[in-house]
């Protein structure tokens, strides 16, 4: 089987937690589109797709529970976020240098900055892949782009900020 007969057909986040930062909520939902148009998303033993995946806190540890299109449980992995700690919080200072930085630095102040935000994202991804490798197979794209959610959830989850500070 190839990558295309996984694909994630649906993506979403806890929604118990309403969005406190527009630009965050805006990286989510460009991150989801993204998704949706392009990943590669392979649960291990599984005999295809496609997937909805849900993504939210249980227990202070990242949970994904995974279904087949029509909603029925496949399985659910849950990931301990302590090797991603310092990554997310170097995530989210760089962030807030780029946000602080847009329309009072110059170009190249900006390139810099997000140059080295995209490292820490690649080096996120690449963890999370390592992470789910036993689990659920993804390529480099979807491993940022799911980084980029578990961002989200965590930012504007005001019961884990301890996980982003």
């Amino acid at each position: 089987m190839t990558a295309v007969e996984f694909p994630l057909c649906d993506v979403s986040l806890d929604r118990s937690f309403g969005g406190r930062d527009e630009r965050i909520e805006r990286e989510k939902a460009l991150a989801v589109v993204d998704l949706l148009e392009s990943n590669t998303f392979i649960p291990v033993g599984h005999d295809g797709g496609p997937y909805r995946l849900r993504i939210e806190m249980v227990d202070r540890r990242l949970a994904l529970h995974i279904a087949d299109d029509k909603g029925a449980h496949i399985v659910c992995h849950y990931l301990s976020l302590a090797p991603f700690r310092r990554l997310l919080k170097d995530y989210t200072r760089i962030c807030e240098s780029y946000y602080d930085a847009i329309g009072r630095s110059g170009p190249e102040r900006l390139q810099a900055i997000d140059m080295g935000r995209r490292g820490i994202h690649d080096e996120a991804a690449e963890l999370l892949r390592e992470r789910l490798s036993a689990k659920v197979h993804v390529d480099k794209d979807t491993a940022r782009r799911l980084f980029t959610l578990i961002y989200a959830l965590l930012a504007r989850n005001v019961t884990y900020p301890m996980l982003l500070s």
